[in-house]
């Protein structure tokens, strides 16, 4: 039997092997002392994420933020990065989502077993949540990369028989209930993260945190250097996401001195953390030595919130083994050799026949629309142009924007049919995310025999795959500027489809009009009003639809593949996740 020396990826024969270690309930193999060596005693950058998307049936995640999480992992370990991810196990997940025939979310806790993808250590930590001692321990999932780099990833758990029955459910739902609940969950993470990552015996180098919900570890790392500022500055790392103020974590000193007690003192939080309300990500910037921002415009919008602090621009990336389909990975197999270690090639893309990616696309296509009668009953037309949309239901993503002049849609579909495929949870206290989905069912019905359109439910990992390589545009109209990144553009690029989109967030740097796919809207720096704005939105929607977009995919296929073609080799050679780790490990790991 064959397993890989974690460090280095080579095969290794575990009948003959001389170097193993049995550690955290499981047994390593190495090909040399050096590597064992290096793996059990090695330091490490300890990932801090609320959400981490590993697996779509491991429902640890509830959008982007949490697939990022994942994709950051996977190139980690693609290129053997020293990372230990740490999150929440979730036991409830997100939620399972029930639409009713009127368009009605219904939610469900979408249960699961842990033990079924992952070891539970016997190691427990404890935190203080309302002067009680709440006991935490970790399940460990090990992720090991098809070419042999291995990185472990922590989910934190109170599910302990030792704990009420209160504190057993702080790692139940992923962003479960009110606002102090919220402060328990990122007590757990952040404190009890940095406490479990000692108890098991790693070496951290420094801390990153992936959004402000971890960076009470600040904290417990102040308190760990003597309050010396700087040096746990010099530990820490943040990666802001959200570009808006009012969505920063914010908690009541009265609940963060009620729930944690005397164990942090408010005096010490106020400093760092703001003096009204302790903000999480004002806690996050304060004490990093390196923040960044998730594209080149999400800096510049940050840079106004915050100004005064030094931001760095990495812009998010997609991993891209995971997210390309499987007739597109035989494809650029076929021609792009080593593509998938070293996602750079695909430069090369222009180099592929179009009738070859138009037959990688139609394998994916009929993936998805064998899908969709599966799911729904509904038979899609494989020749019609199908447009897909699917995200967080929430306002500014604005899911509805296509329907917003029927008479111009129809106008559209004249020129050609179309098809579109909706997909997307709403939060359960996001009541207008919920209307939205109503408000799309209302369209839909409306459309009926005219525009077939069909919604998905419980939008995962695995729909996405099915989504982003199976629709022929992918349309995305967020309200800038609150669109930090947006990656699910990205994976459709890898699979030649299209992208619609506004000029916000990646596909400011992504879009090369005509090339790449096509703008909504005006540019990102253009001083223009909102109603000015949305009316030069529609107008782009609509008249890009009608005049551009359905006569060129009808009538002039072969300016189509172009497009396609360039989507692969003009963007998916740079927007993807291991050119995004290369440079947080030069510029702010080393």
């Amino acid at each position: 039997m064959m397993q890989r020396d974690p460090i280095c990826g080579m095969p290794i024969d575990i009948e003959g092997a001389k170097h193993k270690a049995e550690i955290r309930g499981a047994t390593y193999y190495f090909c040399n002392e050096d590597h064992m060596r290096g793996f059990l005693e090695g330091n490490r950058i300890a990932y801090f994420s609320m959400e981490i998307g590993i697996e779509s049936d491991m429902p640890t995640y509830s959008g982007g933020l949490g697939v990022l999480a994942g994709d950051t992992i996977r190139s980690s370990a693609d290129l053997r990065i020293p990372l230990i991810g740490v999150t929440l196990v979730s036991r409830k997940g997100y939620l399972r989502q029930k639409i009713t025939a009127g368009g009605d979310q219904l939610d469900y806790p979408e249960e699961w077993e842990p033990s079924r993808f992952m070891r539970l250590l016997p190691e427990k930590i404890e935190v203080s949540v309302e002067g009680r001692r709440v006991k935490v321990r970790s399940w460990i999932y090990d992720y090991q990369s098809p070419a042999g780099g291995l990185v472990p990833v922590l989910f934190l758990d109170t599910d302990d028989p030792e704990n009420t029955s209160e504190d057993r459910e702080i790692t139940g739902y992923l962003y479960g209930g009110d606002e102090r609940h919220r402060l328990k969950q990122e007590i757990v993470l952040g404190i009890g993260g940095v406490r479990m990552l000692e108890a098991l015996g790693f070496r951290i180098k420094r801390y990153h945190m992936n959004e402000g919900h971890s960076s009470l570890l600040t904290l417990e790392l102040l308190k760990r250097n003597d309050f010396d500022v700087d040096r746990t500055r010099n530990l820490c790392i943040f990666t802001t996401h959200t570009p808006v103020e009012a969505a920063f974590d914010k908690f009541s000193y009265n609940d963060v001195h009620d729930i944690l007690g005397d164990e942090m003192l408010v005096k010490t939080m106020k400093v760092h953390a703001g003096q009204d309300r302790l903000n999480t990500t004002l806690l996050g910037l304060n004490l990093s030595k390196y923040v960044n921002g998730v594209a080149n415009a999400h800096v510049m919008y940050s840079k106004r919130l915050f100004p005064g602090y030094h931001l760095s621009a990495i812009t998010n990336g997609v991993h891209p083994f995971s997210w390309t389909c499987p007739s597109f990975r035989d494809l650029f197999d076929r021609h792009i050799p080593g593509w998938a270690n070293e996602p750079e090639l695909l430069v090369r893309a222009e180099e592929i026949p179009h009738g070859e990616i138009w037959d990688a696309h139609l394998k994916a296509k009929k993936l998805l629309i064998d899908s969709v009668r599966e799911k729904t009953g509904v038979s899609m037309d494989i020749d019609a142009l199908t447009i897909g949309f699917a995200r967080r239901a929430t306002a500014y993503k604005r899911p509805t924007m296509i329907f917003s002049d029927l008479t111009r849609l129809r106008e559209a579909n004249r020129k050609g049919e179309m098809q579109l495929v909706f997909a997307g949870k709403a939060h359960p206290r996001d009541e207008m995310g919920k209307h939205l989905i109503k408000e799309i069912y209302g369209n839909m019905a409306q459309l009926k025999g005219e525009t077939e359109i069909v919604y998905l439910e419980n939008y995962n990992i695995e729909l996405a795959r099915m989504l982003t390589s199976g629709v022929d545009v992918w349309l995305n109209n967020p309200l800038p500027p609150f669109e930090a990144s947006g990656t699910s553009g990205m994976k459709a690029a890898l699979n030649g489809v299209v992208n619609f989109s506004v000029l916000d967030g990646w596909w400011i740097e992504g879009c090369i009009e005509g090339v790449t796919g096509w703008a909504i809207g005006p540019k990102a720096n253009e001083p223009v009003g909102d109603e000015e704005r949305r009316t030069r939105e529609l107008e782009d929607l609509y008249g890009k639809l009608e005049y551009i977009i359905l006569p060129t995919f009808y009538r002039n296929r072969d300016t189509w593949m172009n497009i396609m073609r360039s989507a692969i080799g003009k963007t998916s050679y740079y927007f993807h996740s291991h050119r995004m780790m290369r440079r947080y490990a030069t510029e702010a790991y080393l």
